[in-house]
């Protein structure tokens, strides 16, 4: 699934080429994506001009004179601009013809993405109103992790992946920015001490500038705006590295499960 490094990597690749575009038309080829894509998006988005193109979390928000289309990428989904005269790929959804000759396509195989209208307010969205701080900002530090830390039974991974806690670090980041503090995922947040607080925090920001640096991971399915591979994949220190030596101590990295999803740690690093 794109996480935030991901959909950062994406956005950064639109914006400029949707800004101050007009939008000329609006094809729905697929509206049965995870929630139905609203069909008045043809009639609201006509001719009107895009001014920003944001990020909030996992979520895309493109502003326009008439209010705020929220896209989310989804499980597999990708976002290009590609001339409008580009033939569709069978796994395209919902395409945005701009008035510079050029589209913006979803491509969303396995169609867990979503194509909303937010309106002008799209901060009280239902999928945005309780969304945690973005963790590359002030607005995310030591203190808020560990007030929010106190008296969890949870494990350290569940905890960082809650986005009422953090916006959108996502499994890969969680489990490197662990790594990278010497904290084991199944530890129970509760025990996290101001200390490792301070570590946490710092790693989290660390792991995910330079994720972004990178363009993201590409384990499956992601492309960057420019249909290139993310490449932070090659410097992942735990992520999918099961029976492989620690890159500290040379402990065969460890893989657990857990709310079905995979963890992955050094039993000798991260206490």
């Amino acid at each position: 699934m794109p996480e935030l490094p991901e959909v950062e990597t994406t956005r950064r690749g639109i914006q400029p080429l949707l800004r101050d575009r007009r939008i000329t038309a609006v094809h729905i080829r697929q509206a049965k994506l995870r929630w139905p894509v609203p069909r008045s998006l043809k009639t609201k988005l006509k001719n009107i001009r895009i001014q920003d193109v944001r990020r909030r979390a996992k979520y895309l928000l493109i502003d326009t004179e008439a209010g705020t289309v929220l896209i989310h990428l989804g499980m597999s989904g990708s976002l290009a601009v590609v001339p409008s005269d580009t033939p569709y790929r069978p796994h395209d959804r919902v395409a945005f013809d701009l008035d510079d000759g050029n589209s913006l396509r979803l491509h969303d195989p396995r169609r867990f993405g979503a194509v909303l209208w937010a309106g002008h307010a799209p901060e009280k969205h239902k999928l945005l109103k309780d969304i945690g701080p973005e963790p590359l900002s002030d607005d995310f530090n030591a203190d808020v992790l560990y007030r929010h830390s106190r008296k969890r039974k949870r494990g350290m991974r569940d905890f960082l992946l809650d986005g009422h806690i953090i916006a959108g670090i996502g499994n890969i980041y969680a489990n490197e920015a662990l790594f990278q503090a010497g904290v084991r995922p199944s530890r129970a947040a509760g025990r996290l001490t101001r200390a490792e607080a301070e570590k946490l925090t710092q790693a989290i920001k660390q792991i995910l500038a330079r994720a972004i640096k990178k363009g993201g991971t590409t384990l499956r399915d992601f492309q960057q705006a420019d249909g290139q591979p993310g490449y932070f994949q090659q410097v992942l220190k735990v992520y999918g590295r099961e029976n492989e030596g620690c890159p500290q101590c040379g402990t065969p990295i460890r893989r657990q499960i857990q709310g079905g999803r995979s963890f992955f740690y050094c039993r000798q690093c991260q206490r």
